[in-house]
């Protein structure tokens, strides 16, 4: 760069074309460094703007990316970025620049660090508050092996230490003597804005208000900061001070998510994963204005307050996701009976069960993925007490390109081997409002209410509330040779389907509903009339729908030929839904081939 009179001249060629990994950084001076940042961040804005992908939270992180691997020796240095939403810039500077654009395509990179892709990925994290606990696993295995020169940093979220595993880890970490580092991101949003008295505590911090003891220190942690985190060259020297620095510490930060663009700036919550966008504007690419069913979210967000209108023991609980799960609807008109925990699942569940002793009737909802990190809460304070507690589990299924982290593959076969627990699959939005119109009527334990991402299949879905009768199922349509049993959505594409068939009139579709309990006596009847039993579930055959209905055969001595279909024993990578189906062997032209094939033999 150089000045003349009151004009700036940048180096024509930029400075990112010759940086493919960590060593050629190293070879930039400090002073060139604002300029990659810039460029880095314009990098990452052209790609994801026409990709797609996690925007806000790589663009709030470029300078301490740049900064982290510029004074780090990785990957012998180990890094982890908690919640891999942010680690954009860190893939592209580690040798993925040149296919950073196949970034969640089928075959392409993770969206997400991953320690089969890359060697400078030390860590999976899909799911957040996990990378203190595994830095300091890290650091202490460093200890043990007697190499006191690795360093060890995880770079973490305000919304994602909040939550109680990262207090565990912290916990810990305060008592030893490793050489790890933590670097609080503060930006004051995870998805949405966090939430919470911690949330308080750090913005007293950065307004110099907060009492004299500082909460970081007390749990003995070498504190630093906070500093400015859009400060390259500040970061540079303090992270040069603490590799010098022994023992665990944290190093808080600043930053703004979505920096570097106005309207992710301005509107961070949407330009979290904005979809395609304007590189130069920002403005989001409008979709066609043709008319389309609703999302499955919205369906729950809105009848959630249609109902808690009439039944004021209605409480809606979410664990940091209220516009991802449509909570936010309840939040904006009944803000006092909808709450925000944070990234908190376990919390989550057991509050809901604190609620439900009381008389209320708790909607928790929670995606499918993260429920499992709240398991021995659902087991061990819901379903052995026969609480009822409703939980409405969005993202069921495959659910695309955020891949094998996401995907809500396991819940039935996780939900139904525990006693008292009820698993309910709508198949359109109707059935989602009748199940949970029919649930806040009284239960008499927990029920696991579970649908896609996504649209639903009807436009004129504001149906009047009917109650479902627990484990009933419905015929869809009769036929006389085989017999297709599905479980929520998917029975959409299987309608599709039959229509399609040469000879339609032999094949009966049934809408289960429930995977637990099952209707029996329509089992009974289906064994008895059909040559061949297939079952449909986007969910893992292993312990699923279709092993329930297996169950029941062995149980009841049917031995009519059962063909299941679903996801099968190993982890789905990430594609479009079309994509990971197919992947997963349960796409329309696999189950099409199959039911023809049967049907002519």
């Amino acid at each position: 760069m150089s000045r003349i009179g009151t004009f700036v001249f940048y180096p024509l060629e930029k400075l990112l074309t010759h940086i493919n990994f960590p060593a050629d950084l190293k070879k930039l001076t400090v002073d060139e460094l604002p300029q990659l940042a810039q460029e880095l961040r314009d990098f990452i804005i052209d790609i994801v703007s026409t990709k797609e992908g996690h925007l806000g939270a790589s663009l709030g992180v470029v300078e301490l990316t740049i900064a982290l691997h510029y004074v780090f020796d990785t990957p012998n240095d180990k890094l982890i970025w908690d919640v891999g939403h942010q680690a954009y810039g860190h893939k592209i500077l580690t040798g993925r620049k040149e296919i950073f654009e196949t970034n969640r395509q089928l075959g392409g990179i993770s969206g997400f660090p991953k320690r089969s892709e890359s060697v400078y990925d030390d860590f999976g994290t899909g799911h957040s508050s996990t990378a203190i606990s595994a830095i300091l696993g890290m650091a202490m295995a460093s200890k043990l092996k007697g190499d006191s020169q690795k360093q060890h940093v995880a770079v973490v979220g305000d919304a994602s230490i909040a939550s109680g595993m990262a207090f565990e880890g912290l916990n810990h970490l305060g008592v030893t003597d490793v050489n790890a580092l933590i670097i609080l991101n503060d930006n004051a949003i995870g998805i949405d804005p966090s939430v919470g008295a911690l949330k308080k505590y750090l913005t007293n911090v950065k307004a110099g208000t907060a009492k004299d003891e500082n909460i970081f220190e007390c749990l003995n942690l070498n504190y630093s900061g906070p500093i400015d985190g859009h400060d390259v060259q500040a970061l540079v020297s303090e992270l040069e001070r603490l590799k010098k620095v022994p023992g665990p510490k944290l190093l808080h930060i600043i930053t703004t998510k979505g920096k570097g663009l106005k309207k992710a700036e301005e509107d961070q919550v949407v330009y979290h994963a904005p979809g395609k966008f304007d590189k130069h504007t920002g403005e989001r690419v409008k979709k066609s204005n043709g008319a389309e069913p609703p999302k499955y979210q919205d369906v729950f967000g809105h009848t959630l307050v249609e109902l808690a209108k009439k039944n004021l023991n209605i409480v809606g609980i979410t664990p940091a996701m209220p516009t991802g799960s449509s909570l936010k609807f309840m939040m904006d008109e009944l803000p006092d009976r909808a709450f925000d925990v944070g990234i908190a699942e376990q919390h989550a569940v057991t509050l809901a069960a604190g609620m439900a002793t009381q008389g209320l009737v708790p909607f928790c909802n929670i995606y499918s993925t993260f429920l499992q990190r709240a398991y021995d809460q659902v087991i061990h304070d819901v379903a052995l007490q026969k609480l009822p507690v409703i939980f409405c589990l969005d993202r069921a299924g495959l659910v695309g390109q955020d891949g094998p982290t996401h995907h809500g593959v396991f819940d039935i076969a996780y939900l139904r081997c525990i006693p008292n627990m009820v698993v309910f699959a709508p198949m359109d939005e109707m059935e989602l409002r009748n199940i949970m119109y029919t649930a806040q009527l009284g239960l008499h334990g927990p029920i696991a209410i579970r649908y896609p991402r996504g649209n639903g299949a009807n436009l004129n879905w504001r149906n009047g509330f009917e109650k479902i009768e627990m484990g009933t199922a419905r015929c869809l349509k009769e036929g006389s040779k085989v017999a297709i049993l599905t479980l929520g959505h998917v029975g959409n594409e299987i309608k599709i389907l039959i229509e399609s068939l040469k000879n339609p009139e032999l094949v009966a579709h049934f809408d289960m509903r429930f995977a637990k309990p099952l209707d029996r006596n329509v089992l009974r009847t289906i064994f008895e009339k059909y040559e061949q039993i297939v079952t449909v579930e986007d969910g893992c055959m292993t312990g699923g729908f279709g092993s329930a209905v297996l169950e029941f055969a062995n149980e009841e001595g049917y031995s009519k030929p059962v063909k299941i279909f679903g996801v099968p024993d190993r982890f789905v990578e990430q594609g479009t839904i079309p994509e990971t189906q197919k992947l997963a062997g349960m796409d329309f032209d696999t189950l099409f081939s199959f039911i023809q094939s049967t049907l002519d033999q």
